[in-house]
């Protein structure tokens, strides 16, 4: 993920507007058939295992590939992030996560899914040394989805109309338990080459079987209209900096401009050109942070013809302009900062 510290000064006047208006509670999806108790203790092992295994700050890679797992002891401040297709299964802890106009509200009972690339702001709310924030992440891999849902199982037709490319639901035990036979690879590494593909899987097919099952099913069943557009996020995330001419777009995506729009807005929470501005100004940010760049340098890599235009949607977005936010940024320490999960 692309990391970015967000100046919380901008969210401090609409985050109580976007909770009472946008907020997406994992209370929406709630597992059934799951014993409350049976369901708490499964949680409680997994953060103990998550916790024996990442000592430090922050996310931390791990020898299964696609797994990832993070601590913090502190709550943090707003941070602009890309999340890829991936699963966040919480543990402990709680955290916002925005993107477009709604709110995420994640605690350790929750799972999220995204099925696209999406540029979101998050924050860790609720963390201690004594309660830490624990969760792990799992890349996903479409391909192997794609290979599950060939099964006969799956082959049913779903209506998948208005699917989200971002959701949030209650953590069901089945996929609790997959997720944490996963970690127990990390003390045998010798079976990781074997083993971790194959439970992967079952983890895969356990999140496709739960209440969110259909907005990675939409995403990855190809000729839906939610995967088509999805082709369309993925040619934006690849080439935020060139011109965007929606009409080829939208030819490239097999579908009109108008219905583009659509289910382009009803997939990311964004229309195509919001999507691509916030790309890049996150991806100016940071190369103002790491090459040293001005503001005009950066501007016009990112694909803008105009400094001012960049000047005013930047300090839109990050609270200030360009140059007075590196500073701010660079005076707080936070160049190495990261909030991958």
């Amino acid at each position: 993920m692309v990391i970015l510290l967000c100046r919380q000064r901008r969210f401090s006047s609409t985050l109580k507007w976007k909770e009472q208006n946008g907020v997406q509670r994992a209370d929406q999806h709630v597992a059934s058939g799951n014993s409350r108790a049976d369901v708490v203790a499964t949680r409680a092992e997994l953060a103990r295992k998550i916790a024996a295994h990442v000592h430090t700050e922050g996310p931390v890679d791990t020898a299964v590939p696609g797994l990832i797992l993070s601590r913090r002891t502190a709550p943090s401040e707003f941070f602009c992030t890309t999340y890829e297709p991936e699963l966040v299964v919480f543990a402990q802890g709680e955290k916002r996560i925005i993107v477009g106009g709604t709110t995420h509200l994640c605690d350790g009972s929750s799972f999220l899914l995204t099925s696209v690339d999406l540029p979101v702001e998050s924050q860790i709310i609720k963390a201690s040394k004594n309660e830490p924030y624990l969760a792990m992440v799992l890349k996903l891999e479409m391909p192997v989805v794609r290979e599950i849902l060939s099964q006969d199982e799956f082959l049913q037709p779903e209506v998948s109309f208005g699917v989200r490319g971002m959701a949030v639901g209650k953590t069901p035990v089945e996929l609790l338990k997959a997720c944490s036979r996963l970690l127990d690879l990390l003390d045998t590494p010798k079976d990781i080459p074997f083993l971790g593909s194959l439970m992967q899987r079952e983890i895969l097919y356990r999140l496709l079987r739960s209440p969110l099952g259909r907005h990675l099913r939409s995403i990855a069943t190809l000729g839906e209209q939610s995967n088509r557009t999805a082709k369309a996020v993925g040619w934006l995330r690849s080439n935020f900096d060139k011109p965007l001419r929606v009409q080829e777009l939208a030819s490239a995506a097999q579908m009109g401009v108008s219905t583009l729009h659509h289910h382009f807005r009803s997939l990311t929470a964004m229309s195509p050109l919001q999507y691509q501005k916030r790309l890049r100004l996150h991806a100016a940010r940071a190369r103002m942070m790491t090459s040293g760049l001005d503001a005009a340098s950066a501007a016009f890599e990112v694909g803008y013809e105009s400094a001012s235009q960049f000047n005013r949607e930047y300090s839109r977005l990050f609270g200030q302009p360009p140059m007075r936010d590196i500073k701010t940024r660079r005076f707080a320490g936070v160049a190495s900062e990261s909030d991958s999960l």
